[in-house]
């Protein structure tokens, strides 16, 4: 093999994984948004589940990009382990699109596929437009990469060397280790499905050889999910843990057969002479009768993972507030992954500012150095969520290519700022109840009873953050209508202690703590209603 072949099998290879990622990137900005509600509704029925993780691989022409999506569904609780079996199935299911495409030689029109789609990004400014655009393109290239690699493998027939090689892959076991470790190494079976096709097209490698190698691909493949997985949660381990026993499965039985058969020789009677049709039916077979064996063992297939990988007691206890978010490697259904992972994070924030407001505003009427303790510990993990999700949509709008989604992820900084705020006040609360304990001061009944209602009023607020419902303009209504209330009742409560003032019923400095604690409890109003109105423009 010369120089130049070997450059343009490199380049043909590179060309076919960017063709892919073009397509993933123009799929995730168009829609991949939508990707959590879409599967929520169709992973409830197996048999729906199935056709939509079909349907998604077979579009991005990646079962890899969809496991590694599931996986980040998982992940972040977005999907359940049971659910995922589904659009695994599917998955592989869908991954034989692009052998049946290589089969029907649709590359001859990659070319054309490429000049709509590069045309389309530059003269069409419609954002949409555009990311269609990049679907087709990516098409194109995907295909032309495939058309270069095969050109560049052709010279391959006539290499002793390598044609030797071939030939040791009639023993099964090697042919399978060697279908993994390469599929591995490339991360996508579809590129080395096609790779396959190309050789047994050019006459270097005979069809009953080759299903072994395309077992063995399948194996492979899993390697990317296995990759994303690393940093994430037990579920998120064991979706992968089912994509691989789906797959060993899947090959055991099929070597079985076809060794004790004459599967591979039927089929190939329904393609005679053309050797990409018959690698293209047998992958298509191996997906389509594994998952109806798998269909009804599916739950089994989600306990077995929890076999292999049983929760441990570290596990079971609640994660530190300071723990890493992880993005995931892949773009097609990111924006959603990412999206629900900031608003699970900032919920979490939200609570515990929550706790800290109403543990402050009890240290008022009676001060505890535990329940200061605490508050000073919790600001440090609020304070640990703000720098954590901050940095964690920094490096996601790195990735996100969804105008919608980056604007959304802006507004989440300027949520996570307001927070913050809320959360330094609750902590001037506890100051001011230190104060209070330390001079040996307290405030007067009325007063302890203006403060019991700002706390009530104040946990309320932030409480009425936490419930979002559908109605989205009546719901800003009721927050700003709270807001109004805690303006009207800090200038009554101000009033009210200018009295008890002029009636020589309080201290001088209890009165200044009272005056800060009044205006700490307005600007705790407003971060409250701005928060509500950055959630509405989401």
């Amino acid at each position: 093999m010369k120089l130049t072949d070997l450059l343009g099998l490199m380049g043909g290879l590179a060309l076919f994984l960017y063709g892919m990622q073009m397509m993933s990137e123009g799929l995730e900005g168009a829609a991949g948004n939508k990707m959590k509600s879409i599967l929520a509704k169709l992973t409830a029925n197996r048999f729906v589940g199935v056709i939509a993780g079909a349907i998604i691989t077979a579009i991005i022409q990646s079962s890899s990009a969809t496991t590694v999506m599931v996986v980040g569904f998982v992940n972040s609780g977005m999907m359940t382990l049971n659910q995922a079996v589904w659009i695994i199935m599917g998955a592989n299911i869908g991954t034989t699109i692009t052998g049946q495409l290589v089969a029907l030689d649709v590359g001859v029109l990659a070319p054309l596929f490429a000049f709509v789609g590069v045309a389309v990004m530059l003269f069409i400014k419609n954002p949409k437009a555009h990311h269609i655009g990049k679907v087709l393109a990516g098409f194109g290239v995907l295909f032309i990469g495939m058309n270069t690699m095969g050109d560049s493998m052709a010279p391959l027939q006539d290499s002793p060397a390598f044609v030797s090689l071939m030939t040791s892959f009639s023993n099964p076991l090697l042919a399978i280790a060697a279908g993994a470790i390469f599929t591995a190494i490339i991360q996508s079976s579809s590129a080395s499905v096609g790779i396959l096709q190309t050789l047994a097209r050019n006459g270097l490698i005979s069809f009953s050889s080759s299903v072994f190698v395309l077992f063995g691909q399948n194996i492979g493949t899993c390697i990317t999910a296995v990759l994303a997985s690393i940093g994430m949660n037990k579920n998120a381990k064991r979706t992968t843990i089912i994509h691989l026993s789906f797959n060993i499965i899947g090959t055991v039985i099929f070597t079985i057969v076809c060794l004790l058969t004459p599967l591979t020789d039927i089929v190939a009677s329904f393609t005679p002479g053309a050797p990409a049709s018959q690698i293209a039916n047998m992958h298509t077979l191996f997906n389509v009768v594994t998952t109806l064996l798998l269909l009804p063992f599916g739950q089994y297939l989600a306990r077995l993972s929890c076999v292999i990988l049983p929760d441990s007691k570290k596990d079971s206890e609640q994660a530190n507030m300071d723990d890493e978010l992880v993005l995931s490697n892949y773009n097609l259904g990111n924006s959603a992954i990412h999206m629900d992972l900031v608003k699970q994070e900032v919920r979490k924030m939200l609570k515990s500012t929550r706790k800290n407001v109403e543990g402050s505003f009890n240290m008022i009427e009676n001060y505890d150095d535990d329940i200061e303790n605490h508050i000073y510990q919790r600001e440090e993990k609020i304070d640990a969520f703000n720098k954590n999700i901050s940095k964690f949509i920094s490096k996601a709008i790195g990735y996100d290519t969804n105008e919608d989604n980056l604007r959304k992820m802006n507004n989440y900084i300027l949520i996570l700022s307001n927070i913050e705020r809320i959360g330094d006040h609750a902590v001037n609360f506890a100051d001011y109840a230190k104060e209070l304990h330390n001079e040996n001061l307290s405030l007067t009944e009325a007063t302890l009873k203006e403060v019991n209602k700002m706390k009530e009023i104040t946990v309320e607020a932030i409480d009425l953050l936490d419930e979002k419902d559908n109605d989205e303009h009546l719901w800003l209504s009721k927050v700003a209508s709270l807001e109004q209330r805690m303006d009207d009742m800090n200038r009554e409560y101000r009033n009210n202690h200018l009295k008890r003032m002029s009636n020589n019923e309080c201290s001088e400095l209890g009165s200044v703590i009272y005056f800060e604690m009044l205006m700490d409890f307005e600007r705790i109003g407003d971060h409250v209603l701005n928060i509500a109105q950055l959630m509405i423009k989401k």
